[in-house]
């Protein structure tokens, strides 16, 4: 446990059992907001694939490394503010800026909610009673984990069944009379063939 970043670890009791147990809602809010920064960064790369171009309407809002930037989007705005022979280069420039605003204060929200949730977490942890820990060790670590190991090993050996099955299917999949009614029509192409050449069969 570490007082000054106000957080804790622990490999008896892992944080998420307790997230799991007393804390989901704070969780889910965080992993929505951590769904929409991803939306926010798909919609910025997007725009840096279709406009980064040589030529791209993004081309000049580059830095030295060849790498598109907020400030570099906001320099070239300047730029060309008043200026009506670059409408389209300045929506997409708009476009662009607005989406890594609205990244970086969902980036900004996801710490926070972070934060004050490790400050729930720590706050429960300290008051847990003997048998909130039990229970959280043994049913919603151990027996699950036992549990889905047994579910992992059940599936294994079932595929293994399902394709032992399939591979003895196919290999009986002729049946004896099928291959003895093979065997009689060789027979006799070869009977027939024998007295083409002259040679009585012994068959």
């Amino acid at each position: 446990m570490d007082e000054k970043k106000k957080t804790w670890s622990c490999d008896l009791l892992p944080k998420y059992l307790v997230i799991n147990k007393f804390t989901q809602a704070e969780q889910v809010k965080i992993e929505n907001l951590e769904a929409d920064q991803e939306n926010l960064k798909q919609q910025i790369s997007e725009l840096e694939e279709e406009h980064g171009g040589e030529e791209g309407l993004l081309s000049e809002a580059k830095n030295d490394k060849d790498k598109i930037t907020k400030a570099g989007a906001q320099k070239r705005l300047k730029e060309i503010k008043g200026d009506t022979d670059y409408p389209e280069e300045q929506e997409i420039l708009e476009k662009y800026v607005r989406l890594s605003e609205k990244e970086s204060a969902l980036g900004k929200q996801v710490k926070e909610a972070e934060a004050e949730l490790d400050k729930k977490l720590l706050a429960k942890y300290r008051v847990l009673l003997s048998d909130d820990i039990k229970g959280l060790v043994i049913e919603d670590k151990w027996m699950t984990t036992i549990e889905k190991e047994i579910k992992t090993e059940v599936e294994r050996v079932s595929q293994r069944l399902s394709q032992r099955i399939k591979e003895l299917a196919e290999r009986y999949e002729r049946t004896l009379s099928d291959i003895s009614n093979t065997v009689s029509e060789y027979e006799q192409k070869v009977q027939e063939h024998l007295a083409k050449m002259g040679f009585k069969s012994s068959f």
